[in-house]
């Protein structure tokens, strides 16, 4: 099965050229793939455990072995669906590749959790995978990346042009934000609860080549800046350009980064429908020959910063309409809903659009993290709670 990596090896450009090779348009457009990044738990204390490799040892041979990575820590499990049609796929798949690691954990006397940090471990505490690529990574970034103890969502949905993909992720900053505090969920670092409802992006903050991607022209304005960055050995390649959201040329797709890792996985999938509705609802405008608005990147940027400290109780700014006041998250969530919901309805994901809307209505990770802790100030019961809600999600039933 096809399977959408987080990483590749290669400078992806044409011998000779300065043309950065691509396979935009060669797939389906709207298909889908997801990553998550898993926590490996203790079973009783609930602090990370560097088993990596035992795990690895331990599904070696399985139908799903390659759909499960490692990560730059040993304590962290990645996971990848195949190519999806529907947010719907997404949901059978993610079922089944946690009920596997789940099961696969337990045989090891471990948990799994899926969350934006550990809300009590210590990142001067795990040991770095010993694959070259990581290696490599913490010697050019030495600290930046020994604290790099965080966990994501990334979503991936296929365009079919590779102009039409990049007017797509500018269009899509201006819904970064929103997707921030949807599935916001590390509110504690090193046992601390920090104020942040996003405290992973203020840890990923300090990586290089982070952050809301600048805007580019066209995909030949994207891949100069690339070669430039390549050419003159400042990144191997460019999936060491680690932006909110990005063009995955080897790939075909547009990839949305700043999400956290998400505890539920209706969450997920929900997050998942929204994206593929979103890069549809550009593409047909793109199509069209619309102009995509753009915004000044301190708007944006502010506005990012809001999502990630205060949530769903975020009031952003409503750069669309032009408004001088802010307005709760929610209520743009909620409107920009209501504008894809035909969108999803034509991808055969509107059903899966509810995962957004039973956030809207609960809270997101952040949220539901901090109630636990509250109720009695254990923050082993949190990452319990997180563990819990990780491994609920039996394949073919709900949460």
């Amino acid at each position: 099965m096809q399977i959408y990596p987080s990483s590749i090896t290669g400078n992806g450009f044409a011998a000779g050229g300065s043309v950065l090779e691509h396979k935009f348009g060669q797939g389906d457009p709207y298909t889908l793939g997801v990553e998550e990044e898993y926590m490996l738990l203790d079973a009783e204390s609930f602090d990370l455990v560097q088993h990596i490799d035992t795990v690895l040892a331990s599904i070696a041979g399985h139908e799903l072995e390659e759909q499960i990575r490692p990560e730059l820590m040993q304590s962290v499990l990645e996971i990848a669906t195949p190519v999806c049609r529907t947010a719907g796929d997404v949901d059978r798949e993610l079922r089944k590749l946690r009920e596997y690691v789940t099961s696969v954990a337990k045989g090891q006397k471990l948990r799994v959790g899926s969350s934006g940090t550990h809300p009590f471990s210590h990142f001067e505490r795990q040991r770095i995978t010993a694959r070259d690529r990581y290696r490599a990574l913490v010697d050019q970034l030495q600290y930046v990346a020994r604290r790099e103890l965080i966990f994501g969502l990334h979503i991936h949905v296929a365009v079919d042009d590779p102009d039409k993909a990049v007017q797509v992720v500018n269009g899509l900053l201006v819904e970064l934000p929103p997707l921030l505090a949807l599935s916001a969920n590390s509110p504690f670092w090193r046992g601390e609860a920090t104020g942040l409802a996003s405290t992973r992006q203020m840890v990923f903050a300090a990586f290089p080549r982070s952050g809301p991607p600048p805007r580019f022209r066209d995909y030949n304005d994207y891949a100069e800046v690339v070669g430039q960055l390549e050419k003159t050995g400042c990144i191997a390649d460019y999936t060491h350009i680690w932006w909110d959201i990005r063009p995955h040329p080897r790939l075909g797709t547009v990839e949305i980064r700043v999400c956290d890792a998400v505890s539920r996985v209706e969450h997920a999938v929900g997050l998942a429908a929204y994206c593929q509705a979103l890069v549809k609802d550009y593409c047909e405008r793109y199509d069209r020959g619309e102009e995509i608005a753009s915004y000044h990147r301190i708007l944006t940027s502010e506005n990012k910063w809001l999502a990630a400290r205060y949530g769903l109780e975020a009031p952003l700014m409503d750069l669309k309409a032009g408004s001088r006041n802010r307005v709760p998250v929610a209520q743009l969530v909620r409107r920009r809903l209501g504008e894809l919901e035909p969108h999803a309805r034509d991808l055969g994901s509107e059903a899966e659009l509810e995962g957004v809307r039973d956030i809207l209505d609960k809270g997101n990770g952040a949220d539901r993290q901090l109630r636990v802790y509250n109720a009695n100030r254990d923050i082993v019961e949190v990452v319990r709670e997180i563990a819990d809600a990780t491994e609920a999600a039996a394949v073919g039933s709900g949460t």
